[in-house]
């Protein structure tokens, strides 16, 4: 009986924890350069180079624009914010108090999931506004924001577990998975046209899952479906986050 009162009290300081982290990011690292560019600017600015001048509605290209945003604005806070504090020694302190690294990773990932919830919840609205785009299926929307938003914001912290100081050097890791992940997930070309290897490869890449839950939440249309999409994501997230300790603990002095 006092072993579980012990461990809902240390299960309870964790989540304390994660929680003052994940404020401490907020009000620190949301407005600095790298979080703006790589998380705000740079999909949206990726996204109009690939769909200008394609004969398509423009409702038809929100779930894809919803999808990919959530991807690099959740993905984009942990690799700015741990190297950062790695080379300020702030992160230091962190690993030394009497909490798991598992709260701290998670405190980061609620940052960044935080992040790309709003990002998308304003994307979803302007396009409600702008666009006259409907929802059908407004469970799926939620999971469509939810689960994606930490899936991709534990994978941008899984790779800022590696020892580096330099925010820049993460993001170059990021970005040769994050951009593979666009062009095989059904994005901008639909999974049903792609070569079998393209159909193979969209079967591995979270992206492709997220894209999935957005798109049946707005065109009622799904490959996976809505259930299997969810349960994939838990999945990844589940993988990213287990990946990550090993990389920390790989590398922890």
């Amino acid at each position: 009986m006092n072993g579980g009162k012990l461990s809902m009290v240390r299960l309870k300081n964790d989540l304390n924890a994660s929680w003052a982290i994940a404020k401490k990011d907020v009000k620190i690292y949301y407005l600095t350069p790298p979080t703006l560019m790589f998380g705000i600017l740079f999909p949206l600015f990726m996204f109009l180079a690939f769909a200008v001048g394609r004969n398509a509605p423009v409702t038809t290209l929100i779930p894809g624009l919803v999808s990919i945003t959530l991807l690099f604005s959740t993905s984009s806070i942990g690799p700015a914010v741990i190297p950062t504090e790695r080379r300020v020694k702030t992160y230091d302190r962190l690993l030394s108090a009497p909490i798991s690294s598992y709260s701290i990773m998670v405190g980061k990932t609620l940052s960044g999931f935080l992040f790309g919830l709003g990002i998308g919840g304003i994307m979803v609205i302007v396009s409600l506004l702008l666009f006259g785009t409907q929802i059908i299926n407004a469970p799926s929307l939620i999971l469509g924001l939810v689960l994606p938003a930490f899936c991709f914001a534990m994978l941008g912290i899984m790779l800022a577990m590696f020892p580096r100081e330099n925010p820049g050097d993460i993001m170059l890791m990021l970005n040769f998975i994050r951009l593979p992940l666009i062009f095989v997930s059904g994005i901008f070309i639909s999974i049903e046209s792609m070569p079998y290897f393209g159909q193979v490869a969209a079967i591995f890449s979270p992206l492709t899952y997220a894209n999935d839950l957005v798109r049946f939440a707005f065109e009622g249309k799904s490959i996976y479906g809505p259930v299997l999409d969810s349960f994939v994501l838990i999945f990844f997230t589940g993988a990213f986050l287990a990946v990550g300790r090993k990389i920390e603990s790989r590398f922890q002095v």
